[in-house]
């Protein structure tokens, strides 16, 4: 997928639209600060390094995340309607988490995550548009989005902090000490962490289909290659032929013999 210039601009309007209306102060002008000084980085940058993952193409990060801020408005009234406990975590701290699940993605203050692909093979074969930055240091993408949050002054609630560190639910197994406690004073208290993972589940499926299910359609796929069959080939028929006459040849019950011969 390709975004315009005016799309990118406009996505970033929007993304910065959202910490001007559920963020308060002193937060909402410390993450202004920190989201202008890295804006040219950010409104550029991809939300993965290959074309299979979800968003990774000039813009995708900010293309994601402004879903997923959507999606995660939308599953609260969701998970309201069913009966939810909305007293446990407040509307600040769900769109705050949204905002910031994936900002691990953009590197440090000094490093991109993501750099343009070098290996012409990798990127014509392998669909590797980006690679990851040999500079930057490793960490998880969680563990570095909370980090530099601190780094900068920006401080987080013990809900955000945990539906930050788990958004992707179990497909990480570090997440399975918050997830998987059977008793249920080690559960979390919140259900917080369950509607953002499940907001990005959704917009990752979402990009998907966009950007995939098109070039799925018959008209798109390559009908040039005929399916193989055992008519196709004389030699092939001949030893699949002589094959088979020898496994029954094989076989002790003539009427087993019969039928498979049928066959």
């Amino acid at each position: 997928m390709k975004l315009s210039a005016e799309k990118i601009q406009s996505n970033w309007v929007e993304f910065m639209s959202y910490i001007d209306t559920y963020i308060s102060s002193p937060r909402k002008e410390q993450l202004t600060k920190f989201y202008e000084t890295y804006a040219e980085r950010i409104m550029l940058m991809p939300a993965a390094h290959k074309k299979e993952y979800h968003s990774a193409f000039p813009g995708g990060y900010v293309d994601h995340v402004n879903r997923v801020i959507k999606a995660s408005l939308s599953m609260s009234a969701v998970w309201e309607g069913f009966g939810c406990d909305m007293t446990t975590f407040t509307q600040e701290e769900l769109v705050f988490s949204a905002i910031n699940h994936d900002l691990g993605k953009m590197g440090d203050e000094n490093h991109e995550a993501y750099i343009p692909q070098t290996d012409k093979w990798r990127k014509d074969k392998l669909g590797e548009d980006y690679m990851f930055n040999k500079e930057l240091a490793f960490s998880a993408v969680p563990d570095r989005g909370l980090f530099l949050l601190q780094d900068n002054g920006i401080k987080y609630t013990f809900n955000e902090m945990v539906a930050i560190q788990t958004h992707d639910g179990l497909y990480d197994s570090a997440n399975e000490k918050y997830l998987k406690g059977w008793m249920p004073e080690q559960k979390p208290r919140t259900s917080l962490p369950f509607i953002l993972h499940q907001a990005d589940m959704m917009a990752a499926r979402i990009e998907f289909e966009i950007e995939w299910l098109p070039k799925f359609s018959k008209n798109n796929l390559d009908t040039s290659k005929k399916n193989f069959t055992l008519g196709a080939n004389s030699k092939s028929t001949t030893k699949s032929t002589s094959t088979r006459s020898k496994a029954l040849g094989n076989i002790k019950s003539q009427g087993l013999k019969n039928m498979l011969d049928n066959l």
